[in-house]
């Protein structure tokens, strides 16, 4: 019964419409958790992965007028970190199907663990309101990878660090996108948070943003594969609007602290969704 409501059009919507809400509001995309649904709904992982592409690349564009708006989307960073993440997403998607599923899901389950686990420990602001940023607005600041955004009526600026480091991590994130089709979200918020020391509202905002770009990429190449289902695939874009809105809107309104606990929460569910499919 579930598999038929999934495989109906209504069905889809709604799982990716409350996937890429969660997705969005933690930054990771929602296909890590909307691919492995479908697959255990009976869907060919071969069809499943593109699906949480559309999902993903529907989410991300819907949030992104909001938080471009709400100056938490830093995009001179977002773009800065996709170029590798981008060659590592081709590369994956080139590469799918070589490497084995079960040792790829049980390494990917460690490190949204790992993720779920350093950024739950962290308690409090490590970037905090400054008076002398009072009359600044909000967003990035140009020609920087820098900036600051609005909490609780104050201005929060801040400063990405260890950029190296970050770079590296998105090409790691970009190739699990493109071979195992979740985005690379749930890799790319801890890296810009926890390595990075960006805010994590403004990293899961980036996040979003980047995903975009990263599901685009991969996308062509599963084009050129034929393994788009444009059925499907027109119900998984919708549900993924849907989601990116609402994603966006919830984000918006709770703080820094109960943000990061989501996010911990979520990458713990992908963790231990993660180890049941391994």
């Amino acid at each position: 019964m579930l598999s038929e409501i999934a495989h109906s059009a209504p069905g889809l919507v709604v799982a990716s419409a409350v996937m890429a809400t969660l997705g969005t509001l933690g930054g990771i995309g929602g296909a890590v958790l909307l691919v492995p649904l479908l697959v255990l709904l009976g869907y060919d992982p071969w069809v499943a992965a593109p699906l949480g592409m559309l999902s993903v690349g529907a989410g991300s564009l819907a949030a992104a007028p909001r938080q471009l708006d709400a100056g938490v989307a830093h995009q001179r960073l977002g773009v800065t970190l996709e170029i590798p993440s981008s060659v590592g997403a081709i590369a994956g998607a080139l590469l799918a199907g070589v490497v084995a599923r079960s040792v790829l899901v049980r390494f990917l389950a460690a490190v949204a663990l790992c993720a779920a686990v350093f950024g739950g420990r962290r308690k409090g602001l490590r970037n905090q309101p400054h008076q002398m940023f009072v009359e600044e607005p909000a967003g990035e600041w140009p020609g920087t990878l820098a900036g600051a955004y609005h909490l609780d009526g104050e201005v929060v600026p801040y400063q990405a660090r260890r950029v190296a480091a970050g770079l590296v991590a998105m090409v790691g994130a970009g190739l699990v996108s493109g071979v195992a089709g979740v985005g690379g979200g749930f890799i790319k918020t801890p890296v810009m948070s926890e390595i990075m020391h960006v805010p994590v509202k403004v990293a899961a905002a980036t996040s979003t943003f980047t995903v975009g770009i990263t599901s685009a990429t991969t996308l062509l190449v599963y084009a050129g594969q034929d393994r788009i289902d444009t059925i499907s695939g027109a119900a998984v874009v919708f549900g993924g609007l849907l989601g990116g809105t609402i994603g966006a809107w919830l984000a918006g309104r709770l703080a820094p602290t109960r943000v990061r606990t989501a996010l911990s929460v979520l990458l713990a569910s992908v963790a231990l969704v993660m180890a049941i499919q391994g």
